[in-house]
């Protein structure tokens, strides 16, 4: 039986640590060297195979991801938008997604968290797979403090989430992509607002966790994650970006190139994509792929 299994961006918030480059336009269209940044979570959904996306956003930034995205058939997508008029948690996106999950399986990835990595896209395949119980990542950092940190036992296995704790009883933050059954909406119900006003994920992993349906994987070496909600990791992401893409003479998350080469789009539709970008060194990119058929 095949896993019917959903996406969600949430590209909503107001970006306030990034003003005043966010006074204008959604921190999620901010640039990532030569690429929105909303294309990098695109893409790593992609790479697990979903192809059904819901984009969660502000009111007034719908019409500027619409210009991008489209309803996402450039991408061999299907691509559907939802707002979001207040900031209410990571968790209340199941709840504005409710239509759209339908008791499905999803996996929701923060509009502002980038992922690349050789192991990647073997183990989103893989966890995008899994019918039942939820799985979310934890990468090592060096200021914890500033995440959900989780605690293992001796064995690595999860015992407790703590919400930006100000003694991390480890350096394992969670990331910004998590994977959740179809329970997920029931659960993201049940949740109260924190003393922030808001549904946190924290609270929904620890349920998962209690029902002892939670995984915890470790990204290896090999993964980098980076969080570009600041002025600093913005930078460092388009340095980092820049620096691969010189070395390699390959593009990094470039949505139309990995829905041509799943197949999700044909040749005729790729040039015609790679001609509508004009004169450009990322239509120039395109378009040499296209000859390389």
């Amino acid at each position: 039986m095949t896993i019917n299994r959903k996406g969600i961006i949430l590209a909503g918030g107001n970006g306030t640590r990034l003003s005043p480059l966010t006074k204008a336009v959604s921190k999620q269209l901010l640039p990532i060297y030569d690429k929105p940044m909303i294309f990098y979570p695109l893409c790593t959904l992609m790479q697990g195979d979903i192809r059904e996306i819901l984009i969660i956003c502000k009111p007034e930034d719908k019409s500027s991801f619409k210009k991008i995205l489209g309803d996402g058939s450039n991408f061999g997508l299907n691509i559907k938008y939802a707002l979001q008029k207040y900031p209410g948690g990571l968790a209340e996106a199941f709840l504005i997604g409710e239509k759209f999950i339908s008791d499905q399986p999803v996996t929701l990835i923060l509009g502002d968290n980038l992922f690349h990595g050789s192991s990647l896209s073997k183990q989103m395949k893989i966890i995008t797979k899994q019918k039942t119980g939820g799985t979310i990542f934890a990468y090592q950092v060096k200021d914890p403090e500033r995440y959900g940190v989780v605690e293992f036992d001796n064995n690595e296995n999860a015992l407790e989430i703590i919400e930006k704790p100000s003694n991390p009883k480890s350096n394992y933050a969670i990331t910004g992509l998590y994977f959740y059954d179809g329970s997920v909406v029931k659960k993201a119900k049940s949740l109260k607002p924190s003393k922030r006003g808001e549904l946190e994920i924290t609270d929904l992993n620890m349920l998962y966790l209690k029902e002892k349906s939670l995984k915890v994987e470790i990204f290896d070496k090999g993964v980098a994650w980076l969080d570009t909600g600041k002025y600093d990791s913005l930078y460092e992401a388009s340095g980092y970006i820049y620096a691969l893409q010189e070395r390699q003479g390959l593009k990094i998350s470039c949505p139309e190139e990995i829905a041509w080469n799943k197949g999700w789009i044909s040749g005729e539709k790729f040039y015609e994509i790679a001609k509508n970008y004009g004169d450009n060194e990322y239509g120039e990119y395109l378009m040499d792929l296209y000859r390389k058929i």
